[in-house]
């Protein structure tokens, strides 16, 4: 049994436990931050799971990185309702006249290299010279304590309220023929790449539609399913526009930037 196998086998029987123990107890219990592909893990095996309720969030709507909450309070009925345990942290360059231009990678090895764990990162905002982290509750003193440096540039964290977070996501529209909706045809227009390129990404497990891993070419989007592709990037489909008079679909889609 390889690696990967061997933490998804733990993480299995971790949200099994999680799910007994909040049941059992009638509270509201927390994951760490989960990625897509252990977000799949939890919905593949959700009918094995105690009949509770369970709700995911991740600081924002279109956040890719979500806690899980096996909430056995039957009192509860919407997302809204509970407290999760996540700040938002703004990071800003002390003199942003002599700051490098930070990328993603930058601030998340920077925080890694803290010592903190990834499960306890969600999502990371680039903004201009300014971004914003997603984390634990468990770990934001910490980091803003001992965060003072990303690559050359002297950086200051603070902690801001909920409702002084906005996000508002670029978005590039692309459009393009396709024969037919299927998965791989979209994954062609949104990434610029050879279908056959693109099916070994299907095939690997790399390719989520709406947090759920797609393994079949010919899977049919519809109209704002979300895909997000591992080492690619993530797209809105928004649907077809048109059809040529050779019966092609004219599509768009919304890319992040």
């Amino acid at each position: 049994m390889d690696n990967m196998v061997k933490e998804d086998q733990l993480l299995k029987r971790r949200f099994l436990d999680l799910a007994n123990m909040a049941e059992r107890r009638e509270a509201l219990l927390f994951t760490d931050f989960l990625n897509l592909h252990e977000q799949n893990l939890f919905l593949r095996m959700i009918n094995e799971l105690p009949r509770i309720k369970y709700f995911s969030y991740g600081g924002f709507e279109e956040a890719e990185r979500k806690i899980l909450c096996f909430c056995g309070n039957d009192t509860i009925n919407e997302v809204s309702e509970i407290v999760f345990p996540i700040a938002y942290l703004h990071i800003t360059p002390i003199n942003s006249r002599f700051s490098d231009k930070l990328t993603h990678r930058d601030i998340l090895g920077a925080i890694l290299n803290l010592g903190i764990d990834r499960g306890k990162i969600g999502d990371i905002i680039i903004d201009n010279n300014e971004s914003y982290l997603i984390c634990s509750t468990s770990i934001s003193d910490f980091i803003i304590n001992e965060l003072s440096r990303i690559k050359h540039t002297t950086v200051s964290a603070s902690i801001i309220d909920k409702q002084d977070f906005e996000y508002k996501p670029n978005l590039k529209t692309i459009t393009g023929t396709v024969t037919s909706i299927r998965l791989d045809s979209i994954l062609s227009i949104a990434f610029r790449g050879s279908r056959s390129s693109l099916s070994k990404l299907i095939a690997g497990g790399k390719v989520f539609v709406n947090s759920k891993c797609i393994l079949s070419n010919s899977h049919i989007l519809k109209e704002n399913d979300i895909v997000s592709v591992r080492g690619y990037g993530k797209f809105i489909y928004s649907g077809i526009t048109n059809q040529t008079k050779k019966g092609r679909y004219l599509v768009k889609i919304f890319l992040y930037q």
